[in-house]
């Protein structure tokens, strides 16, 4: 395949027209490469062809005629009427190019508002459900300071031998179930002092072995604490004697049996164990016990001073 021969004189009159060589010359070759006035009317004919900006390839030759053709008034008109219409047609093209492309930025930019307004809605939602759960929070811990305070006072009274007047209020507090578990403990005065007694007993007897005696309280924090958290769990609530890890740190120390017993542990009939039954689980002794321990653990003169 090859470009095929036209009328060069002819060619070159179409290029000065201003047609491009391919067009011209594939005017040229299908109209018959006769003159330049079937050359423009083949352009009036085909210029919606796709093609018609492509090369033309033939097989064959074709013999061409150099003589020079006259170009009439009537070829220039047509010729500009065509390059007119080309010219308007890529105008029109793009001006609705421009129009799609300004329609896509009316778009994006309708989408960038709709995102940006989402995300503000959403940091305004996080905000007032971070902002309510720090009320909460302070609400709660002035709840607990005051529970402390009531607390306070109940101590203060039983240490100078008065009635607790607001025992009855602390034990009918809210506060019930879990939320005693992280609350205040409502003390059993009478248990809550045998329990401190004990306490005392355990670090007197080791007052010089500081290692000894944290490390006991500890060990009897988390007996407690298990079964505060875990009340149905009977594996907490099952403490083997023979055991010499809690020989070690508890069975052989003066007060650490009792403490446990205070806390409803039992021996059972073969002596084997300490068990506490599910149904004398007492959740206001085992916070009682709780607090009696860290004020043990926190305090630097507890046992030290005269009882």
């Amino acid at each position: 395949m090859a470009v095929p021969e036209v009328n060069k004189k002819l060619l070159e009159q179409l290029e000065d027209m201003g047609f491009p060589r391919a067009r011209a010359t594939r005017a040229l070759h299908y109209s018959g490469n006769s003159s330049l006035e079937e050359a423009i009317n083949w352009f009036v004919d085909h210029e919606n062809d796709s093609n018609i900006d492509e090369m033309p390839l033939v097989a064959v030759d074709i013999d061409v005629d150099c003589q020079s053709f006259h170009i009439t008034e009537q070829m220039r008109i047509k010729a500009q009427e065509l390059r007119d219409r080309v010219r308007k047609k890529k105008e029109e093209e793009e001006k609705k190019m421009e129009r799609q492309r300004e329609r896509e930025r009316i778009r994006a930019n309708k989408e960038l508002t709709e995102a940006k307004r989402t995300t503000e809605a959403n940091e305004r939602e996080r905000y007032l459900v971070s902002w309510k759960a720090e009320k909460e929070e302070e609400k709660r811990a002035r709840e607990r300071i005051l529970q402390k305070l009531e607390q306070d006072k109940v101590e203060r009274r039983f240490g100078v031998r008065l009635p607790p007047e607001r025992l009855a209020a602390l034990k009918s507090s809210p506060l019930q179930g879990k939320e005693l578990q992280n609350s205040v403990p409502v003390k059993s005065v009478t248990k809550a002092e045998q329990m401190r007694e004990c306490l005392r007993s355990l670090k007197c007897n080791h007052q010089d072995d500081g290692t000894t005696v944290r490390r006991a309280f500890q060990t009897l924090l988390i007996y407690v604490g298990n079964v505060a958290k875990n009340p149905d769990e009977e594996k907490f609530r099952k403490i083997r004697l023979s055991n010499p890890l809690f020989q070690d740190r508890v069975g052989n120390l003066s007060g650490g049996l009792e403490f446990l017993e205070l806390c409803g542990f039992e021996k059972t009939t073969e002596g084997e164990f300490l068990y506490l039954p599910h149904d004398k689980v007492d959740m206001a002794v085992l916070n009682t016990a709780g607090y009696e321990l860290k004020s043990a653990m926190t305090n630097p003169f507890f046992g030290v001073l005269g009882r």
